[in-house]
């Protein structure tokens, strides 16, 4: 048994490292080791860090060997280096990466899987880079040729259909790989609702700008709109009529809603009501709700994962994206940001 696991985790590992590299083989050096974007790492960066990453948990965590390059470690801490920093490092580029890369990969094959838990983090902390490099290339307009936005949906996302009220159990359950925050499975209660059917589509999203949505202060929450004014948002530069909206913020998302009679679904009733919704998985989809530990939470396997960011900066993300890896995806997987960031292929969906 634990030789087939061991099997199938390796092989997993090389599928998504091989899907990485795929990822950003349209690009020169100049392209990987720059910084694309302020609040964006340079991809170089990223690479670098998945690799570190993968020897501290596996290698050095697992497999109680020393770090293979100790003098990497700060450097590729997420809290040691901010994003706004990690440009003028003197982080791992070219062949000494790639080197870098392989050598821990190697040391990796030979760390004990035992229930394979920590390999499942390294695999999906890997695919969760892999969607934050891509939003980074889109932002500097140099995607894969093979990238493409959200698929279309059968309705505008005006178009609203009814949850009864009632218990409902969300989160993870106590079997296989979850994230701590996903956990415990609890029960909570809503009151009737009704949800969109679909995202908001880009024709919807036009007629919200063409109808001085931008301009109207009403729509907006104080922080959205002094956000909208000082970095100057008039509008968004949408997409065809029929895909769902991507790249709102939370601002504006909830502006969308307050202009239709209607608000940001929380994220249970947005869990209650995913199994009937259309177009889950074309777009993060924001909520009302800030990023918090469920009731009985548990840091695992390290508070740095979710528990430093509790509390009411963050609002919760659901549903997975067009950039999303099903790996990662599930219908209990809670995403969140800041509430002015629109790197994210994030979208809305209404609630009443």
């Amino acid at each position: 048994m634990f030789e087939l696991v061991a099997e199938d985790l390796h092989a997993v590992m090389d599928e998504v490292r091989r899907r990485t590299f795929a990822l950003v083989a349209h690009l020169d050096d100049e392209r990987l080791n720059a910084p694309l974007n302020p609040i964006m790492s340079p991809l170089s960066w990223d690479l670098g860090h998945m690799a570190a990453y993968e020897d501290l948990w596996l290698n050095h965590r697992v497999g109680g060997r020393a770090l293979l390059r100790e003098d990497l470690a700060a450097l590729y801490d997420a809290f040691e280096t901010p994003r706004a920093v990690r440009g003028d490092l003197q982080f791992l580029r070219g062949e000494e990466l790639l080197e870098y890369m392989a050598a821990v990969r190697e040391r990796a094959l030979e760390a004990p899987v035992g229930d394979g838990e920590l390999h499942e983090l390294v695999i999906r902390h890997e695919l969760q880079h892999t969607e934050t490099m891509l939003q980074a290339m889109v932002l500097a307009g140099i995607e894969p040729p093979s990238f493409h936005g959200p698929a279309t949906v059968g309705g505008s996302g005006l178009e609203m259909i009814e949850v009864p009220e009632g218990p409902f159990s969300l989160g993870a359950g106590p079997d296989g790989f979850a994230y701590d925050n996903e956990r415990p499975r609890h029960t909570a209660d809503t009151s009737r609702f009704t949800i969109g059917r679909t995202p908001v589509t880009n024709a919807s999203w036009q007629a919200f700008i063409d109808a001085g949505g931008y301009a109207d202060e009403a729509f907006w929450s104080a922080p959205g709109w002094a956000w909208r004014v000082e970095h100057g948002i008039t509008g968004h530069p949408g997409g065809p009529d029929d895909a769902p909206v991507i790249h709102v913020s939370h601002y504006e998302a909830e502006a969308f809603a307050r202009a239709h009679d209607a608000r940001l679904p929380t994220e249970v009733e947005w869990e209650k009501a995913a199994p009937q919704l259309e177009g889950v998985g074309a777009v993060w989809e924001w909520t009302s709700s800030p990023f918090t530990g469920y009731p009985g939470f548990t840091a695992h396997p390290y508070r740095e994962y979710s528990e430093v960011f509790f509390g009411d900066r963050y609002r919760v993300l659901r549903g997975g994206s067009v950039a999303t890896h099903p790996r990662v995806a599930s219908a209990h997987f809670r995403n969140w940001d800041l509430p002015e960031r629109r790197q994210l292929f994030a979208g809305v969906r209404i609630a009443r």
